[in-house]
């Protein structure tokens, strides 16, 4: 005799009843606890007693799909994002809404496209872009820095004591670090009261004062490049992200007689989290022309890893690459995008080129500066950089990879990227770019003398 073994049932003691605003919505325990143990939700699902809510039944609906499903339904285009946020923050479940519409894995590069802008006050074009990884945007402007929440829907604005700001780094929402060229100091900024928490400096031996050339961070650390007011020296200075305490002082010079070479401050400073090193870059333009260093820093032991000098076609911009391993170039002179894998960087010496062009190789020693103020972001797998008013896209075509002898991966093997141009037709030309950012799943672009911000994304269904 066969037994039959029947399939486990919804309990009725599992289902739980909610009327809201006069409309009952069943659903589960079990969904209501993913809003999380703080949530209203979470406390209607163990309540026994009357679960009445007195909020929109058709904002319920949405979010009671976000919990369902983790995504919003198609249909919420279709209502105001602002009472949709207020709704999510009545029952505690935001950050489930930020995270459905803001996760940066749901930025697709090849389907951005211009979709709105940002207007900013006053006459002051944007001089610096920071942004937080879902979404939250900081612009400085001239001596304001204008700040947006991750819906891009709540704007504010502060005076700072900078003249104008040139470095900005988000720490959080609501704080940021900023620095200026012609202004002593790293100033710690709380974005929501326009107070300057901790400001930052760097103790020189002219005891003169110090300007910020360039800011950057990983999870645990502060960076920033620091010069001298009377340019005779410069240094970057490490401190702990959390107590802002100095940690350690890495690749400090004091400048004698005509050494180009220690006279040139870092100017970009960049995370390198897959190998654990500080990418700190600065270049300067003279009577042969502009020349540079690429410098990795070990910040446990203080000493350069990897260097890279610049005299031929010096970059204009730099980037790195975590998920490509390599790094990328836009050469002043040519314009053309460059890189050289970051795992072939230990057998570079002095003498050799590692940057591969990806481009018209002609133009490298053209001289016309067809680079200047081209900008190169890299962002996920792939590699944005601008040309005047335009945004190329390049993506790395796999292949597939050759081995040595000993079966390892040949390093040497040239890899094939190719471009794409972005955008629609009328998303293309316009003014000079000056920033590209990343934050959520959106890019954000600011152009020459335009008081506003342009928002790139995909057409992924929602807002």
């Amino acid at each position: 005799m066969q037994c039959l073994i029947p399939e486990p049932e919804l309990t009725t003691t599992n289902v739980v009843t909610i009327n809201v605003g006069g409309e009952n919505f069943q659903t589960t325990k079990q969904t209501l606890t993913q809003a999380g143990p703080n949530s209203l939700l979470s406390q209607l699902a163990e309540t026994t007693s009357d679960r009445f809510v007195d909020r929109d039944p058709v904002y319920f609906s949405l979010l009671l799909s976000l919990l369902r499903t983790g995504a919003l339904p198609s249909k919420v285009k279709d209502f105001d994002l602002r009472d949709l946020i207020e709704e999510s923050r009545y029952y505690g479940i935001e950050s489930l809404l930020t995270n459905s519409l803001t996760n940066p894995s749901q930025l697709d590069a090849f389907a951005l496209q211009k979709s709105s802008i940002l207007p900013l006050n006053g006459r002051d074009s944007p001089s610096a872009v920071a942004t937080t990884p879902f979404g939250s945007l900081h612009v400085s402007h001239g001596s304001k820095i204008t700040s947006f929440d991750w819906s891009l829907t709540r704007k504010s604005t502060v005076l700072t004591q900078f003249p104008a700001v040139d470095s900005l780094l988000a720490i959080s929402p609501d704080t940021a670090a900023a620095g200026a060229t012609d202004f002593s100091g790293l100033q710690i900024l709380d974005l929501q009261n326009g107070s300057v928490k901790q400001t930052l400096n760097w103790e020189n031996a002219t005891r003169s004062g110090s300007t910020v050339q360039a800011i950057g961070s990983s999870g645990e650390f502060l960076f920033t490049s620091f010069e001298s007011s009377r340019r005779n020296s410069n240094s970057i200075m490490v401190y702990d992200l959390n107590t802002l305490n100095p940690v350690t002082e890495i690749g400090h010079n004091e400048i004698f007689g005509a050494d180009i070479d220690s006279a040139i401050p870092a100017t970009k400073l960049r995370w390198v989290s897959k190998y654990g090193l500080v990418m700190a870059s600065g270049s300067h333009s003279g009577l042969s022309g502009v020349s540079g260093n690429i410098r990795f820093w070990d910040i446990r032991s203080g000493n350069v890893v990897f260097e890279l000098k610049e005299k031929t076609d010096c970059f204009s911009d730099i980037c790195v690459s975590d998920n490509l391993n390599a790094v990328f170039k836009v050469g002043v002179n040519s314009g053309e995008v460059f890189y050289t894998d970051f795992r072939s960087l230990g057998s570079v010496n002095g003498n050799s080129n590692p940057w591969i062009c990806l481009g018209d190789k002609r133009k490298i020693i053209n001289g016309k500066k067809e680079g200047f103020g081209c900008k190169i972001k890299s962002h996920g797998n792939q590699v944005f950089c601008s040309k005047g008013g335009d945004i190329e896209l390049w993506s790395e075509v796999v292949m597939g990879s050759a081995k040595t002898s000993n079966g390892s991966e040949d390093q040497s093997t040239k890899r094939d990227f190719k471009k794409n141009m972005m955008g629609r037709v009328k998303d293309m030309g316009g003014s000079r770019i000056t920033n590209l950012a990343f934050g959520g799943n959106k890019m954000f672009v600011t152009r020459k003398d335009q008081q506003v911000i342009e928002i790139w994304k995909g057409s992924a269904r929602g807002f």
